[in-house]
């Protein structure tokens, strides 16, 4: 630690032997910071620097059917663990489930569409599909009809939701909006 380069040490507390070692670092800055916790933040290391955001605890706001049709209860359960899973997927993330496993994942994607493609080029017929994020476009509604997908769940959001919510009427896909985002970096 001695040999340690150090400008800051943040922390919840700091005990005397601690203080005396961080004392011998010139110009070391000593935070105590009583209500710090790494439960509450997330820090990922970026070229150049840090990216500090709060740590995603929660699933969704409250799922609500937006289109004709409603998905099954089974569906209901796949959408909702697909949910779980995407949660922790890199951005742009979509997940294809299956009796609650995933059968595709797709994730870190430059975009919303390569993403649902990957996933569903992994995963078989009667899967449902999870996104962390909303749908900018109705393409990637056009993708999941194309593999037969019968419920989507996305936070919605988009300025063009209506567009994928008439999309799913017109294929007869179910879509449920969960109201929280869920992205990764």
């Amino acid at each position: 630690m001695i040999k340690t380069f150090l400008e800051i040490v943040i922390a919840p507390e700091f005990d005397e032997d601690a203080l005396e070692v961080l004392k011998t670092k010139k110009n070391l800055r000593v935070i105590q910071c009583l209500t710090c916790s790494t439960d509450e933040i997330e820090v990922v290391s970026v070229d150049g620097g840090i990216l500090v955001q709060d740590v995603d605890k929660k699933l969704y706001e409250g799922l609500k059917v937006v289109t004709k049709v409603a998905p099954t209860p089974e569906e209901m359960e796949n959408l909702i663990f697909g949910m779980k899973v995407a949660k922790y997927v890199k951005s742009n993330a979509i997940v294809a489930i299956k009796d609650k496993m995933a059968k595709g994942i797709a994730g870190g994607q430059v975009n919303r569409i390569w993403a649902t493609v990957q996933a569903l080029d992994r995963a078989q017929d009667g899967v449902v599909l999870a996104s962390d994020g909303f749908f900018p476009f109705k393409d990637s509604v056009e993708e999941a009809k194309k593999y037969n997908i019968k419920a989507i769940i996305q936070p919605g959001g988009s300025l063009r939701d209506a567009e994928s919510i008439e999309a799913c009427d017109e294929y007869g896909i179910s879509m449920v909006i969960s109201g929280t985002r869920h992205f990764k970096h």
